[in-house]
């Protein structure tokens, strides 16, 4: 098993991350995601009407999970993109 995403977005600021990932929504079965910042930091949320968030930093990847509710909102100037795996990914740099 390959530990190297079958596939990554491109880097999306404050800008032009998508409203798309803004708003709720989730990975297919069998898609994990890892979202990495690479500036900044960016608010992570899970779940549906009971969300958590948690504060995403280069030092602190997020993990998506199969078919996860999440969706995510810049905290101030920041850098990030997404990898998408087809197993449970390793979160390290």
């Amino acid at each position: 098993m390959s530990d190297q995403p079958y596939k990554v977005t491109p880097v999306f600021d404050e800008v032009t991350l998508p409203k798309a990932l803004r708003a709720a929504h989730n990975t297919k079965a069998g898609v994990w995601g890892v979202i990495r910042v690479l500036d900044g930091a960016l608010h992570y949320f899970v779940g549906g009407k009971a969300e958590k968030g948690l504060l995403l930093t280069p030092d602190r990847p997020g993990l998506i999970e199969p078919e996860q509710v999440h969706r995510v909102e810049p905290h101030g100037s920041m850098r990030m993109q997404v990898e998408f795996y087809d197993h449970l990914p390793i979160l390290h740099d």
